[in-house]
């Protein structure tokens, strides 16, 4: 009876086992395909859907020919200066009408950013417009006059307003609007 009762108790550990593995393969190719682009030299690039007709994915390169903004943030008594381009301007350039554009049901819209590990925030795009709320939310590209630094690559959403930083995430790779009332 202990023999069967072992047996079942390494067939259970087994299948755990292989389903921790099996659902850590997307993981693992998506780490192996970034690294095999970086070894590649292709350049990072910031996917942006939602806000036209067609996606719009986004360099580093890009970003340098827009018009570029700065904002600081202090983290633990450190302040780093962060350049590059306003998520405004950057959803403009994909399509996106603000201003007159947004009322009615535009209003009902959000954008998710979205970083290499998963992570998401929201902004209100509402917020983000000049006509409205009028944030200086950022994309950066930059840290101090130099690239930014290696966790943080290839691109930061800095949100400079904010009390606390935790909309302000790093590795971004995908901007994404939502519309709730199409």
């Amino acid at each position: 009876m202990t023999s069967l009762v072992e047996k079942l108790r390494v067939v259970v550990v087994g299948s755990v086992l292989m389903a921790a593995v099996l659902a850590a393969l997307p993981v693992i190719a998506a780490g192996q395909a970034a690294a095999q682009d970086a070894v590649q030299g292709s350049p990072a690039t910031l996917k942006v859907e939602g806000a036209g007709s067609a996606s719009l994915a986004l360099t580093v390169d890009d970003l340098a020919k827009m018009p570029r903004a700065t904002a600081t943030l202090t983290s633990d008594g450190n302040t780093t200066t962060y350049e590059g381009v306003l998520l405004y301007d950057i959803l403009v350039k994909a399509g996106w009408q603000f201003g007159r554009g947004m009322t009615g049901k535009g209003m009902a819209s959000y954008v998710i950013v979205t970083a290499k590990d998963g992570y998401q925030v929201v902004f209100s795009l509402a917020e983000i417009d000049p006509m409205f709320g009028g944030a200086k939310v950022i994309i950066a590209d930059k840290a101090d006059g130099a690239a930014l630094p290696g966790r943080e690559k290839p691109f930061r959403v800095v949100a400079p307003g904010e009390k606390m930083h935790a909309r302000s995430i790093y590795s971004l790779v995908k901007i994404e609007v939502v519309r709730l009332r199409p």
